[in-house]
């Protein structure tokens, strides 16, 4: 493992650990002695982070911590190039520029070899199905998710039939041709899922649904037999 990497796996260690732990703790983890734990840490508050403690005592990062210019292994690397190419060649145009934004200020705080790397990554997206155009701005929908509100809806299912529902929106699922909306139906008084290309309008309500967007999507798992690992 170089040094950068034990860093990384350092600050990882750290992250999991919410009250002060002991550096014979975290070197034990890491997997080195305590000399360059002891060093390790003192590299890492020179670089930024909010490390606080000191022999004796324990350390503990300070939440909201943001990685300071670190080295990622290079499967990460990949991970976050392939996720953010296909990602600008899957979603919506909001979605696609804020995975491009999101690369550049990466790449920002990465050292200059890497830098490279992620710049020259093989790692290619194919060309899809075209997705339906949809009607409805997904940012409003991707919206309605995160503040756990309510959305009143104009919806036409594949039969040509069209209803308006009031859904408790929880998750967003994007596949190869069409973008899924999944929410909690109060007309159905049901889990259902709607193609984002089939609403017709979409309105953002002021009210809050009444359970957290989390332990729907928990029941909705459970209902569906997918697990965590499932995605």
């Amino acid at each position: 493992m170089s040094r950068s990497e034990r860093l990384l796996d350092l600050l990882q260690v750290l992250r999991r650990h919410r009250r002060p732990v002991s550096g014979g703790v975290l070197a034990e983890e890491i997997g080195v002695n305590i000399r360059t734990l002891y060093r390790d840490i003192a590299s890492l508050q020179a670089q930024g982070a909010a490390i606080e403690g000191e022999p004796g005592v324990g350390y503990v990062l300070k939440p909201g911590f943001l990685l300071p210019p670190l080295m990622f292994p290079p499967e990460e690397i990949e991970a976050l190039v392939l996720g953010s190419r296909w990602v600008a060649d899957r979603g919506d145009d909001h979605l696609r520029d804020a995975a491009r934004s999101a690369l550049a200020r990466i790449a920002a705080v990465l050292p200059p070899e890497l830098r490279d790397a992620l710049d020259a990554s093989a790692l290619l997206v194919g060309p899809g199905v075209k997705l339906p155009v949809d009607s409805v701005d997904p940012a409003l929908l991707r919206k309605a998710i995160r503040t756990e509100r309510k959305l009143s809806l104009s919806y036409c299912d594949g039969a040509g039939k069209g209803s308006e529902r009031v859904v408790w929106p929880f998750a967003l699922a994007f596949f190869d041709q069409v973008r899924v909306l999944l929410g909690w139906c109060e007309l159905r008084q049901d889990f259902r899922s709607f193609r984002t290309d089939r609403i017709i309008h979409a309105q953002a309500l002021d009210t809050r649904y009444p359970k957290r967007r989390q332990a729907l999507l928990k029941q909705w798992r459970e209902i569906q037999g997918i697990s965590h690992r499932d995605g």
